[in-house]
C-alpha cells in the first residue's frame, strides 16, 4: 500500500456510521472536503504513474464531440461549431449547444444527489447553481488527475472464458469478475488507481445502424450492489471510468434494493432510480467517467501484456460545472 495514501475505514465500517449518512465518506478527508475519492491521488501516486512510462506512446481516451448523436440521454442536441475571421489572415471559432456530458466525460460531484441525504458532504441544494463553486468541476481541474491507470478488458476476459459480452445486452460485472480480471491481466490493484473498464459498448454503438441504436435493450457494466461499492472503496479507487454510457450495467438490477417503486419517472431523459450513481457519487464521492475511448489502448495492452500506465485527465476549469470532457490520455 502506498504509504502516502490516506488511511480511511473499510466500507463495512462506513455502513455503521452515525456521524454521517451510512455508507458515506463525508468528512473523512476534512469537514469541508469536496474532492471525495480524489483524495487518494497523491504526489506519490503521480510519481508511481509517471514511472510506468517506458515507450512514450500516448493514447487519446476522448471521442470527438458529436460522436454520440443522437445523445444516449436523449436530452443533449449536437454541438454546433462556428468559425469566423476578422481579416483574410485570421480565424477564430465558438461553440453553441456544447453539452459537457454529451460525449466522453467525467461526472463531477454535483452531477447526482442522493434522494435522502442530498449532495456529497451535505452541500445544500441552493449551492449547486450556475456561478456557485460548490462541488464544481473546476475542483478537478485544480486538483489535476494524474496517476496509475489500470485497464480491465472485460471484452477479452469474457471472450476467453467462452462467454463473450454482448455490447447491446445487459450483463452485470461483479466484484468476483473484477478480481478474476486483475489476476488474468497481472494487475495488482493499488490505492489511488484509476480504473478503466473496457466493455466494447462505444465501438459497437458507433458502428451500429440507427435502428439498432434505437432498439438498444441494455449494455454491460458494473453490477449494482453493496459488494461493488465495497470493492471500489476498499481498493481505494480514485476514479472509475468505462466506455459505456454510465459505468454501470443497464438496465439496473431490480433486486439491488435501490429501486424506489414510488419514485415517478422523469418527464424526459433517463431515470436514475436504482442506479449505483447515487451512492457512488453522492455518498462515497467517487468520480465517474463515461464513454471513454478505450479500444486502441485495449489493443496495445493485449499486444504487450502490460495493463498499467500513466493516466492524466484535465477537465475544463469551469467554476460550478457539473461535468466535462475528460481530456484524458494514457501513456505507456
Amino acid at each position: 500500500m502506498n504509504p502516502s495514501a490516506p488511511t480511511v475505514p473499510r466500507y463495512e465500517e462506513l455502513l455503521r456510521r452515525t456521524d454521517a449518512p451510512p455508507g458515506s465518506s463525508w468528512y473523512l478527508f476534512g469537514p469541508d472536503d469536496q474532492l471525495g475519492t480524489l483524495n487518494f491521488l497523491t504526489p506519490a501516486t503521480a510519481r508511481d504513474g509517471a514511472a510506468l512510462v517506458r515507450r512514450g506512446r500516448a493514447f487519446n481516451l476522448d471521442y470527438p464531440l458529436n460522436t454520440f448523436v443522437p445523445s444516449l440521454a436523449g436530452t443533449r442536441p449536437p454541438t454546433e461549431h462556428h468559425i469566423f475571421s476578422n481579416n483574410s489572415n485570421h480565424r477564430d471559432d465558438w461553440l453553441d449547444s456544447f453539452y459537457l456530458q454529451s460525449t466522453s466525460q467525467v461526472d463531477g460531484l454535483r452531477h447526482i444527489r442522493h434522494p435522502r441525504h442530498g449532495f456529497y458532504g451535505g452541500v445544500e441544494d441552493a449551492e449547486v447553481a450556475v456561478g456557485m463553486p460548490a462541488l464544481g468541476i473546476q475542483l478537478l481541474a485544480e486538483k489535476g488527475l494524474v496517476g496509475r491507470g489500470i485497464l480491465f478488458d472485460a471484452v477479452r476476459h469474457f471472450a476467453e472464458l467462452g462467454e463473450p459480452l454482448k455490447p447491446d445486452a445487459p450483463r452485470g460485472i461483479t466484484p468476483a469478475d473484477l478480481d478474476a480480471m486483475a489476476a488474468r491481466f497481472g494487475v495488482e490493484v493499488r490505492p489511488g488507481d484509476i480504473l478503466l473498464l473496457h466493455t466494447g459498448f462505444a465501438e459497437h454503438w458507433i458502428h451500429a445502424t440507427p435502428q439498432r441504436r434505437s432498439a438498444r435493450t441494455g449494455g454491460p457494466g458494473l453490477h449494482q450492489s453493496e459488494e461493488m461499492l465495497a470493492w471500489l472503496w476498499d481498493h481505494r479507487i480514485s476514479i472509475a471510468a468505462a466506455d459505456n454510457g454510465g459505468l454501470e450495467s443497464f438496465p439496473v438490477d431490480p433486486g439491488s434494493g435501490w429501486v424506489d417503486p414510488d419514485e415517478p419517472p422523469p418527464p424526459r431523459g433517463p431515470s436514475h432510480n436504482g442506479m449505483m450513481h447515487r451512492p457512488l457519487i453522492a455518498l462515497l464521492g467517487l468520480i465517474i467517467g463515461e464513454l471513454w475511448k478505450l479500444d486502441e489502448l485495449a489493443e496495445d495492452c493485449a499486444a504487450d501484456g502490460v495493463y498499467e500506465f500513466l493516466l492524466t485527465a484535465k477537465p475544463l476549469n469551469l467554476a460550478g460545472g457539473v461535468g466535462s470532457p475528460p481530456n484524458a490520455m494514457a501513456v505507456k
